[in-house]
């Protein structure tokens, strides 16, 4: 704990993060006990800053949670009516037809929505309900108990100078003590990772493995829209280099999003998923659709795919991780929110039930055990084996063995069993020598973009003079381990274009870190073949600013 004297506040429930598990958690809450006193902290500088998902929303959750969310004039505006799923070649494309997919692929009842303007709405349905949210600010570090529970976080430090010491402006922050707290970061959360790594709730578990999300926002010829299609792709331009895959989805507006992911597990570090995504673009079905269009966002997140087998134990003394803190995305399905909304439903239940009894500070068991038996864990136990088959077996196997795995899970069993993942994704990273380079084509600044002009297009900012929210364990390693050994693949994995390697003339080779482009993605954090990249939170309202992502 910090030597540095801070104010207390204390309340019920501490819930760090405004998405969808932290917000559902917080309005259950109140539902349950109006005199529940609950705070939500949130380091966007609005909620639905940082939130970016595709999505093709289930509304499960909602249903459950908000039941006349309707009425009370939810963005759910754009209902699926059409779902496509194609195979692509350089050139061209095959449908696959609907058919033979198991019903859980099915979007008929979804919405094409912006999770963000999801988060504004059920912000002001908790505010409604008396919580409290705070925007902008950030939670740099857990409060333990004397027990060695934790009972609270640190939030709203401010005024660091670039070295870490105390600027004239320097504001400790404030400690906030709950009951139980709630850890709704998001992926790979700085907080989340201290709590899995300090009480081991890993062991016992597969590694969690991870994709990289990119999206962009289009404004396209009122011709060619066609509001609510959905559509996704595999193959081309990834083939055998990675797994992944696209998705197009048509809101209201003239307008779509057009996303892409790679799944972290690739083998050749000369891999640019960036690019990838950039090239995906200049596909005849995609570049016809788009031509006469303007990008008008850009933004990315990594994505937790492990799936059932991969999420941690959930709780420990005091604390609960919720959403993708745990990792509750339905990979085939290419859906979490709705897991996330049940999630904070059943943390909210668990600790409403624990304070009744007169209970703190301990461990929310009821909470995980409703994960893994309930909604969720059928949910994502049905398509546990369809990311081991295709990390493995690679594409085709996995649609065809997948699909097969799909189908008996859905009548209750599995030839299967439950496969393991193996290694991390770090580990999975195979050194240069073992590859060859990737040629990637200039972006043509019509329909493919630089990393940095479309950064421009994510309204990022991070104050300059605090200290870089990205640190490295050792600072040697960049330049004398990973630049030989896997030809440098921070300047490529990240969407962002934060990392480079600065060759001057007479000069070593230096390591640049452009902590200012960071989107929030924690790629690096989870790809760094050497794991020595370390995301933290930045200061309370910086870095993205996602419009309707």
């Amino acid at each position: 704990m910090s030597e540095i004297e801070r104010e207390a506040m204390e309340y019920d429930v501490v819930i760090v993060g405004a998405g969808p598990a932290g917000l559902s958690a917080a309005i259950r809450l109140k539902q349950l006990n109006a005199d529940c006193n609950v705070v939500v902290l949130e380091k966007g500088s609005e909620v639905g800053a940082h939130i970016l998902s595709g999505a093709v929303l289930d509304p499960v959750g909602l249903d459950a949670l908000i039941p006349d969310w309707k009425e009370k004039g939810a963005p759910l505006n754009v209902p699926v009516r059409e779902d496509n799923f194609f195979m692509l070649g350089e050139e061209g494309k095959l449908r696959i037809p609907n058919a033979p997919m198991p019903p859980l692929m099915n979007n008929h009842g979804n919405y094409i929505v912006s999770m963000g303007n999801v988060c504004r709405w059920m912000a002001e349905q908790a505010e409604e309900l008396g919580v409290e949210i705070f925007p902008g600010m950030s939670c740099s570090e857990l409060v333990y108990g004397e027990n060695g529970e934790v009972k609270g976080v640190v939030a709203g430090e401010f005024g660091k100078n670039a070295d870490g010491s105390h600027g004239d402006s320097y504001e400790p922050g404030m400690e906030l003590h709950g009951k139980y707290v709630f850890l709704c970061e998001g992926v790979r959360g700085s907080l989340s990772k201290q709590v899995i790594e300090k009480y081991t709730l890993s062991d016992g578990h597969e590694p969690q493995k991870f994709g990289l999300g990119m999206k962009e926002i289009w404004e396209i010829d009122p011709a060619k829209h066609r509001e609510g299609t959905v559509t996704h792709t595999m193959g081309w331009p990834l083939s055998r280099n990675a797994g992944g895959g696209s998705f197009i989805y048509h809101l209201e507006n003239n307008q779509v999003y057009v996303g892409f992911v790679v799944h972290l597990n690739y083998k050749n570090p000369h891999l640019f998923p960036y690019m990838e995504f950039q090239r995906f673009k200049h596909h005849p079905m995609v570049a016809d659709l788009l031509e006469g269009g303007k990008r008008v966002a850009y933004g990315a997140r990594a994505i937790s795919e492990g799936g059932f087998q991969s999420m941690p134990k959930m709780v420990a003394p005091g604390v609960a991780l919720l959403g993708c803190s745990v990792g509750m995305v339905n990979v085939p399905r290419i859906k979490g929110n709705h897991n996330a909304m049940l999630s904070g439903m059943a943390a909210a239940e668990a600790a409403i039930e624990a304070m009744s009894a007169d209970r703190a500070g301990d461990e929310l068991t009821a909470y995980e055990t409703e994960v893994r038996t309930g909604k969720i864990g059928q949910d994502l136990r049905k398509v546990r084996n369809v990311k081991p088959l295709w990390s493995k077996y690679g594409l085709t196997a996995s649609l065809v063995l997948g699909g097969f795995d799909m189908w008996t899970n859905t009548l209750g069993f599995s030839l299967l069993g439950t496969l393991g993942h193996g290694k991390s994704d770090a580990e999975a990273t195979e050194e240069a020598a073992k590859h060859t380079p990737i040629d990637y084509p200039k972006p043509d600044g019509k329909l493919s973009f630089d990393r940095l002009t479309n950064v421009a297009f994510s309204f990022t900012n991070h104050e300059e003079s605090q200290p870089a929210h990205l640190t490295l364990k050792d600072a040697d390693v960049p330049v004398s381990s990973n630049l030989p050994k896997y030809a440098g693949p921070s300047a490529r994995y990240c969407p962002a274009g934060v990392y480079e390697f600065v060759e001057e003339e007479g000069k070593d080779t230096r390591f640049v870190i452009n902590f200012q482009n960071c989107v929030h993605c924690k790629t690096c954090d989870i790809k760094d073949p050497a794991q020595n990249i370390v995301w933290t939170t930045p200061q309370g309202g910086d870095g993205p600013n996602y419009p309707n992502m």
